[in-house]
């Protein structure tokens, strides 16, 4: 097995960054969080999908585009409806691991160390 050479490890860890920065950007409106949330069960026509989540039509169409777009979701279409699932268990995961977290940081009302935590702290 060859072994990378400084500048080539430097390379590898950049472009590790740039996709985790890339999928922290896909992921960063509550409104896609919302989505995945809605998704990880079972796939959804987007009038189901609008009946969960509070948002205008247009705007749903929107985040569920970008969302198909980067891989994060699949989709089909059945007759005039659009029906989308997870495509990226590994986004789903992402998502639920850090809105897990929060939620029990929150829950712990100022038991964890602010170095500890994820969501910042409001007064």
């Amino acid at each position: 097995m060859q072994q990378l050479t400084d500048t080539e490890a430097d390379v590898d860890k950049k472009r590790v960054f740039e996709l985790a920065a890339e999928l922290f950007g896909i992921l960063s409106t509550p409104t896609r969080l919302r989505i995945l949330n809605a998704l990880c069960d079972k796939e959804k026509s987007v009038s189901e999908l609008l009946a969960e989540i509070e948002t205008t039509q247009p705007n749903l169409s929107q985040h569920l585009n970008l969302l198909y777009r980067a891989g994060v979701l699949a989709k089909r279409k059945e007759g005039t409806q659009v029906y989308y699932r997870v495509q990226s268990e590994q986004a789903v995961a992402l998502c639920r691991t850090v809105c897990t977290q929060i939620a029990i940081e929150l829950d712990e009302s100022g038991g964890i160390a602010n170095g500890r935590r994820l969501a910042p702290r409001h007064p």
